[in-house]
């Protein structure tokens, strides 16, 4: 990581990222970041977010690092499952925040069209951060996911969904999930040397 200049890209989730959540502070702190704008953040369609993850990622040829929220983590494997190799090669990392269980029973229909929600592992390494309070995603729940994609997994005590409704506006201690994860690929890039 150090050698090389990280692109850190947002990933939201429905409805988007306000000035006020987390994702946003993120994307004004972090050097070098980028934030994919989805054209309709209300009514979510997978074939078109999954396309514009896929553009956003394409055009900076810079290694990168995810940032996603919610439905943004489930666009995440929904990419990675169908992505180029070319494109996955350029992705070094995926932190994952909140997952949206578009499977559940009272999912909003809105989401329901991103379901099944792809199972198989991520080609690079991810961290999941979830919460045993989120009604998006309960914890086993959230669990289950991180096991499906190789993500390493903390379950948060009372979080919520960690956006702004449940207080996370700034989200200080988010970075210390991201910098694990860079420590994890730095390894991870070690191991393939």
């Amino acid at each position: 990581m150090r050698s090389e200049a990280i692109r850190y890209l947002i990933v939201p989730g429905w409805q988007g990222s306000s000035d006020e959540h987390w994702q946003s502070h993120w994307q004004r702190r972090l050097p070098d970041s980028a934030r994919v704008e989805q054209a309709d953040w209300m009514a979510p369609r997978l074939g078109d977010w999954v396309a514009e993850l896929a553009r956003s990622i394409a055009s900076d040829p810079r290694p990168t690092i995810l940032v996603a929220h919610s439905l943004g983590c489930i666009t995440v494997a929904h990419w990675a499952a169908r992505a180029p190799a070319e494109l996955l090669r350029r992705v070094r990392g995926a932190l994952l925040v909140a997952p949206a269980d578009v499977q559940r029973s009272n999912c909003p229909p809105a989401l329901q069209n991103f379901a099944p929600i792809e199972r198989q592992l991520l080609p690079f390494p991810s961290q999941l951060i979830g919460s045993d309070n989120d009604a998006a995603a309960s914890a086993a729940r959230a669990l289950e996911l991180a096991a499906d994609w190789g993500s390493e997994a903390v379950i948060l005590s009372g979080a919520g969904h960690i956006n702004v409704t449940s207080g996370h506006r700034y989200w200080a201690q988010g970075f210390v999930y991201l910098y694990r994860l860079q420590s994890r690929i730095e390894q991870h890039a070690r191991q393939r040397a």
